[in-house]
């Protein structure tokens, strides 16, 4: 009698299942055709060919960090090479015109497009706002990304699609509904192994608070969170038909979360080293003073306090040595919590006594870093499992001696053996730090000189011409 009523409940239950599965295919093959019809009575040029749209998403077009860099090079470098393609940018800097967002990509990068963009302005760019979500980011972005991507979608049907920075929950509906050949750039994965492993450890930072580290229960809650959602991360991600990554060590993450090898390949991002090698290159001359420069905007997984902790260390072992020693901190404030961050940075200074040879120089402009940088003796970079290091590069090609942290992209790429010379150092807490400082200064002027030389001629794999060159190469097939 059970089982003939499980059956009765059962086989309904089934059928009404298949009904449903089958009404949300047709629904979506329908949404598919009516975009399509839509793309071709919008696409067809005024002497009747189509041009070729290639759009990108990528809604903070206008914020000047690396990530932008890395979507003008890209833009440029498709103008340069097809005659017949229309670049596209989906963005949701609603607060600039077309013109200016062009403009400041050549006033920050010194990038000048050969061929005019074309902007679809996003109205929904708050659904992928951090503070939107306070709990459960992640999850909350990547939803609101499918909504922003929708009325992306809904603007403007591209050929070909690529996701320039990061998300990867729009690649579906592009690939899927939009009929695109997509693609995309991975800057930094959304979840990584790491990530995993620091809930799984229960170890306490910026992006897992105490309360969670210090309750079984939330930590386990919170570990089946991002199983579930690396889960769908690599679901979504393994859609792409080209994955570009950034550095060595996004690549073994985007790897083994999206398992795409076959068409993921490394596409390292254009650094403006040219404009730092121009810097003169030459033995040290005898000074008073020797500065420590550290380039990074300010926020909390740059670890900006290690910095002055370690310096405050080496200081304390030169007692009464010359010559003294500056550490300037040069980055971004982009808002009001960034401010706050730079104030309890200078009442740490306070507290260990550093206050007068710690520097803070906030949004300077590009002429003053270089003067910076040129006449630094040490690059300090502190950042855990960074992702590539733009501004580890920089400091390379400047000229100085670079400390860098020993994970990430300066560990697999950049701080590496060039031609089997030593083009810098790598470091991994305070007393580390704090040690490798103090050996550089205790190389002799002309051994600093040839690390210098070393780490400049390294370099040149991180130039605008290598990234337009392997960036053709990777996108290729989308172009078939």
């Amino acid at each position: 009698a059970c089982f003939r009523l499980l059956c009765s409940l059962l086989l309904p239950a089934l059928f009404l299942s298949g009904i449903l599965c089958v009404c949300l295919v047709v629904l979506l093959w329908g949404v598919r055709l009516w975009i399509q019809r839509k793309k071709r009575l919008s696409s067809a040029g005024r002497d009747g060919k189509q041009p070729l749209l290639v759009a990108f998403f990528h809604p903070y077009c206008n914020a000047g960090g690396g990530g932008e860099r890395v979507l003008w090079c890209a833009i440029r470098t498709l103008q340069k090479k097809y005659r017949n393609v229309t670049c596209v940018v989906y963005t949701g800097d609603r607060d600039a015109t077309g013109e200016e967002i062009v403009e400041g990509a050549f006033r920050r990068f010194n990038i000048k497009l050969t061929h005019p963009v074309k902007f679809v302005f996003l109205e929904k760019r708050f659904l992928v706002e951090a503070s939107l979500y306070p709990h459960f980011t992640l999850l909350g972005q990547s939803l609101g990304s499918i909504f922003l991507g929708w009325e992306a979608l809904l603007k403007c049907v591209p050929d070909i699609y690529i996701d320039s920075m990061g998300y990867a929950f729009t690649i579906p509906l592009f690939k899927y509904l939009g009929g695109c050949h997509v693609g995309c750039y991975v800057h930094y994965p959304t979840i990584s192994t790491d990530m995993l492993s620091v809930v799984r450890n229960q170890d306490t930072r910026f992006n897992n608070a105490a309360f969670i580290t210090s309750s079984p229960l939330f930590s386990k809650f919170k570990l089946f969170y991002y199983y579930f959602f690396a889960f769908m991360y690599g679901l979504v991600g393994s859609c792409s038909d080209v994955v570009m990554v950034n550095s060595s060590w996004t690549l073994n993450h985007i790897l083994s979360l999206w398992r795409a090898g076959a068409c993921t390949s490394v596409v390292y991002p254009p650094c403006d080293v040219q404009t730092f090698l121009d810097i003169p290159l030459e033995v040290e001359k005898s000074t008073s003073e020797y500065s420590i420069v550290s380039v990074s905007q300010f926020r909390p997984e740059k670890d900006h306090p290690l910095q002055i902790r370690a310096f405050a260390k080496l200081l304390k072992e030169r007692v009464g040595q010359e010559p003294s020693l500056k550490l300037i901190l040069i980055g971004g404030c982009r808002n009001q919590q960034d401010e706050e961050r730079v104030n309890n940075l200078k009442r740490l200074c306070a507290e260990l006594g550093v206050s007068d040879d710690v520097v803070f120089r906030i949004n300077i402009p590009f002429e003053e870093l270089k003067r910076h940088l040129a006449e630094a003796t040490i690059g300090l970079h502190t950042m855990w499992n960074e992702h590539f290091g733009i501004g580890v590069v920089e400091c390379m090609a400047a000229g100085t001696v670079i400390l860098a942290h020993n994970s990430g992209g300066p560990k697999l790429d950049i701080v590496v053996p060039h031609e089997g010379h030593v083009t810098g150092f790598l470091a991994e807490d305070e007393d580390s730090y704090a040690e490798t400082m103090a050996y550089i200064f205790s190389l002799s002027p002309e051994k600093r000189l040839e690390i210098r030389e070393n780490a400049r001629r390294s370099v040149h794999r991180f130039s605008d011409q290598h990234f337009e060159d392997t960036f053709l190469l990777s996108v290729e097939p989308l172009f078939k």
